[in-house]
């Protein structure tokens, strides 16, 4: 089966608007979405040195005020700022990779997760916040965040990093569809057509 992989992690608002989208796609095309999560400081890092400077601090109100007709046009509430801040989702994107690991499907865990991020102002770096989003899309909580916590779960999410850098994946969310890099979720579109073209 033809696969897409999916680089992400849960605090970025662009995983955000894109998520829905591309598994969408994926579903369309029959093809399988790979989750992928990783570590947020690495691929900014990565980020930073591709672009030849530092992000800023606070996003500046052009580049908000784009986020913002963005999720309007994909009928998404979006906060900018989030009660939260900074989002911390490194809990929640391990839990996402032990979901991957028992072969359970993350794609409405994932979604609780951005929802509540970007558009609930819930506190997703909270154990009992994810505990609700999984027992809300019927899975079993307790084995999934202890899964979470332990030392494989973060050696895949690292492996996952090393793995979006050596694909080119420098920001998130990356999506790798036979080799070939799909930087950001405004992407999304470009990598259908190539899925409609089978190249």
């Amino acid at each position: 089966m033809v696969e897409i992989a999916y680089y992400f992690h849960c605090a970025s608002p662009h995983t955000y608007l894109g998520h829905n989208r591309i598994c969408d796609v994926a579903e369309r095309h029959k093809v399988s979405l790979r989750y992928k999560p990783v570590n947020a400081a690495d691929i900014h890092d990565a980020s930073w040195t591709a672009h030849a400077g530092a992000l800023p601090t606070t996003q500046p109100a052009a580049q908000i005020a784009e986020l913002k007709r963005l999720a309007a046009l994909r009928g998404l509430t979006f906060h900018p700022s989030p009660k939260h801040r900074p989002v911390n989702s490194g809990l929640a994107d391990r839990v996402i990779i032990g979901l991957v690991e028992s072969e359970h499907d993350p794609r409405y865990f994932t979604g609780k997760v951005l929802a509540g991020a970007w558009a609930q102002d819930d506190a997703i770096a909270d154990q009992a916040v994810l505990s609700s989003y999984l027992s809300q899309v019927g899975l079993d909580a307790l084995p999934a965040l202890v899964d979470a916590k332990t030392e494989r779960a973060g050696s895949i999410r690292d492996s996952n990093t090393r793995d979006a850098l050596a694909a080119g994946a420098v920001t998130v969310p990356a999506y790798v569809l036979n080799g070939e890099v799909f930087l950001g979720q405004d992407k999304i579109e470009r990598l259908e057509d190539m899925l409609r073209s089978r190249r």
